[in-house]
């Protein structure tokens, strides 16, 4: 599978669900277009098939609803961007903290 900059994409894992943009629509409350204009604007990029359907997964599913959250505080997309960037990063940190944590002292 590729992406629309002709790179790879993960394929899927076993059982994960996924779901055409009317269907993500409809599970965060959102509207088509402003699920099409997350992803110009770098918030999301959804797996595509070779025809170049976008498929979401349920990971992708909680960025909508997260974005949804975010606007709903007030916040712009660069805002949202912003604070998306900062969660993960943190929850990068977190991981790499607990790797740590885990390792045997010597």
């Amino acid at each position: 599978m590729t992406d629309s900059g002709g790179g790879r994409v993960p394929a899927p894992r076993a059982g994960q669900a996924l779901y055409a943009i009317s269907v993500a629509a409809k599970l965060t409350g959102t509207g088509q277009q402003n699920i099409r204009l997350y992803e110009t604007r770098g918030l999301i990029t959804p797996l595509r098939t070779s025809g170049g359907t976008r498929q979401y997964s349920d990971s992708d599913i909680g960025v909508l609803l997260r974005i949804g959250e975010l606007l709903d505080q007030g916040l712009n997309l660069a805002g949202v961007a912003k604070v998306l960037e900062l969660e993960a990063a943190n929850a990068k940190l977190h991981r790499a903290l607990k790797r740590a944590q885990s390792r045997p002292r010597q």
